[in-house]
């Protein structure tokens, strides 16, 4: 029987894109689920290969899931390679807070990260000139992406123009299915609308085709690149409420604590007040971010208190 993806799922049925084909309009092969998927408790997600067989109307049945590499519960989309997180410098301001925190969830489900800052050109060159609560200096900025790549994230910066930084991203999102998360407001739905080859659509088009319109059922789909990768908006990454990350896991999530919390004296160490924890030993020296410190212990809090609640 043929394999295929699917790209789009949509009130109940699932737009498979035949192996080999081209994702084109009129490509794909409409398609229900199997019953026993639903007895199962399996849900066919956007992502998925599968294998699907003809019905008589011209459209087909998903009849296997094959194995994914990887899964995401928020949106729900399977076999992602690479998460683009997108953050603003300003407009706004740059939240390493909650950059972490989008970090922490995209950690836990093992998925390649790429950091794409915009609006770089808004940044302002001398402190006096900068309202630390709205804006942010070159300098600043710099320290910031210095620390992120330094824990082994690789970055990208977009102008608001979009005069620079599109082809950067484009060149790490070769051949692969990705998707874009980040706050509100920095940019998402305008680098998409200058990424998608062939689509001359408007930023409200996009969202519209995303299921961001008003007036539209709120869904996952995958768009083509013009260099073979295919991408997704996230509608639902916006909700990080730690549901997947138990406070014992949590350190694992921040690179640089586990490429050294093999040395804590206690298996288990949650870095707070043990004896011999090489991860506070890092804050102390200086090898270890205390921003990064300081945003695990908010974390870990609210791990805690999410399960006192639960």
């Amino acid at each position: 029987m043929p394999q295929g993806l699917i790209v789009k799922a949509l009130s109940g049925y699932y737009y498979v894109l035949p192996e080999g084909a081209a994702l084109l309009e009129g490509n794909t092969v409409t398609c229900r689920g199997r019953g026993v998927f639903k007895n199962r408790n399996i849900t066919p997600l956007v992502g998925d290969r599968v294998v699907y067989e003809a019905t008589e109307n011209g459209e087909g049945t998903v009849t296997e899931i094959l194995p994914r590499s990887s899964e995401l519960i928020r949106p729900p989309i399977a076999n992602v390679n690479v998460v683009v997180l997108v953050f603003s410098v300003t407009e706004p301001v740059l939240n390493t807070q909650l950059l972490d925190k989008f970090l922490v969830h995209i950690e836990n489900t093992g998925i390649d990260v790429l950091l794409c800052f915009t609006k770089s050109d808004l940044l302002t060159e001398t402190d006096d000139n900068a309202s630390h609560a709205k804006e942010m200096t070159s300098t600043e900025f710099k320290r910031i992406t210095t620390l992120y790549e330094g824990i082994g994230y690789p970055f990208v910066t977009t102008s608001s123009r979009l005069e620079e930084g599109v082809e950067a991203i484009l060149q790490h999102l070769d051949g692969k299915v990705s998707v874009f998360a980040g706050q509100s407001g920095v940019g998402k739905s305008s680098l998409l609308n200058k990424m998608i080859s062939g689509l001359d659509l408007e930023t409200n088009a996009i969202s519209q085709r995303l299921g961001r319109g008003k007036h539209t059922t709120r869904h996952v789909e995958l768009l083509p690149l013009a260099n073979g990768g295919l991408v997704a908006d996230t509608p639902g990454f916006s909700q990080l409420d730690f549901m997947e990350v138990d406070a014992e896991g949590l350190s694992s999530c921040f690179r640089e604590f586990a490429a050294v919390a093999e040395g804590c004296r206690f298996r288990g160490c949650l870095h707070l007040h043990e004896p011999d924890c090489k991860v506070r030993d890092g804050v102390a020296s200086g090898t270890i971010a205390a921003s990064r410190y300081d945003h695990y212990l908010l974390f870990l809090t609210e791990i805690k208190d999410r399960k006192r609640r639960y």
